[in-house]
């Protein structure tokens, strides 16, 4: 499993983006290997968002990342924000049961 993180910095709208966003995820949830993600706005910067997606590998992102037709769905959200992204492997973890953490 890999994590893909993407940094956004707003030139657009919040709400376009955030509908832009939600439709090119719609395209990624169709591709083999998506997990799971969380796009986030940051509380101080709110030209600020971040997504964090769990892919089942880097090949499997690489290929949706690489369809024919994701272009034509990054359009409206390229158009919205600047964005980098990176791909991290997981190395320490944690998760709290039922009962534990604050």
């Amino acid at each position: 499993m890999i994590t893909f993180v993407n940094r956004f910095t707003l030139t657009g709208d919040p709400e376009e983006f955030e509908k832009a966003f939600d439709e090119t995820a719609a395209f990624l949830r169709e591709q083999p290997g998506l997990i799971q993600y969380t796009l986030s706005r940051q509380l101080d910067d709110p030209a600020s968002y971040v997504n964090i997606a769990l892919w089942e590998s880097a090949d499997a992102l690489r290929a949706a990342l690489a369809h024919p037709d994701f272009g034509n769905h990054a359009k409206a959200m390229r158009g919205l924000a600047e964005s980098s992204g990176a791909i991290f492997s997981p190395r320490l973890s944690f998760e709290a049961q039922p009962g534990e953490g604050a």
